[in-house]
C-alpha cells in the first residue's frame, strides 16, 4: 500500500461517524471548539495504546486465540450502549460539570472496534512502522478537531440552549444505540 491510499485509508476510518467523533462533536457543541480541543489527547493515548500493540503482536494473538475479537466487540458494544444511555438521559443531575471528559474519551477511544482495523490491517508494517504511526497520529487530531469544530458549529448555531443541546444529545444517542446493536451483533454472531 502507498502512503497516499494508507492515507485515505485512515482517513476514511477515522472520518466515519462513530462513538469517539460524536464525544468529540458533543464536546464541541457543550463547550466549543477549543475547549473541546483538550480531548484529542485523550483520544490519540487511547488509539496508541491499543494499535501500537496490536501492529506489534496483534495478527499471532488472534491467530492463537479467535474469539479474542468477538469479545472486544461486545465490551466495546456494552461500553457504546452504556454512552448512548448516559447521553439519553438529561443533565440535571451533572449541572455544571463537563460530561464528555478525557477518561471517557479514552476509554471509548480504546474500545473502539476501529482501532483492530488500524492495528491489525493497516498500520502493521516492520519497515515502515514508525512512519505510519506518526500519519496516523497526525491524521487522529486533524480529524478529531473536525468533529469538535463540527460540534462547536453546530451549538453556535442551534444556541447553547438546553432544548437545542437536549435534541443533539439525543440524536447521538440514537447514533450510537445503533452503533452499539452492530457491534454486539458482529460479537455475538462471530
Amino acid at each position: 500500500m502507498t502512503m497516499i491510499d494508507l492515507t485515505l485509508a485512515i482517513l476514511v476510518l477515522l472520518i466515519t461517524p462513530g462513538p469517539t467523533n460524536t464525544l468529540l462533536f458533543l464536546a464541541g457543541a457543550e463547550r466549543g471548539w477549543r475547549p473541546a480541543l483538550r480531548l484529542i489527547l485523550a483520544e490519540l493515548a487511547g488509539y496508541l495504546l491499543m494499535v501500537v500493540p496490536l501492529a506489534l503482536v496483534g495478527v499471532t494473538v488472534l491467530h492463537d486465540a479467535p474469539r479474542a475479537q468477538a469479545l472486544v466487540a461486545i465490551a466495546a458494544g456494552l461500553w457504546v450502549a452504556w454512552l448512548a444511555i448516559k447521553l439519553w438521559l438529561p443533565q440535571t443531575a451533572q449541572s455544571g460539570t463537563q460530561r464528555i471528559s478525557a477518561p471517557l474519551v479514552f476509554t471509548t477511544t480504546m474500545l473502539n472496534p476501529k482501532a483492530l482495523i488500524f492495528g491489525l490491517v493497516l498500520l502493521p508494517a516492520p519497515d515502515h512502522l514508525g512512519s505510519h504511526l506518526v500519519l496516523f497520529s497526525a491524521l487522529v487530531v486533524a480529524v478529531a478537531a473536525g468533529w469538535a469544530g463540527f460540534g462547536a458549529w453546530l451549538g453556535g448555531v442551534s444556541g447553547s440552549e438546553s432544548a437545542a443541546m437536549l435534541w443533539i444529545r439525543r440524536g447521538a444517542s440514537v447514533w450510537l444505540s445503533m452503533v452499539s446493536l452492530t457491534l454486539l451483533a458482529k460479537g455475538l454472531g462471530a
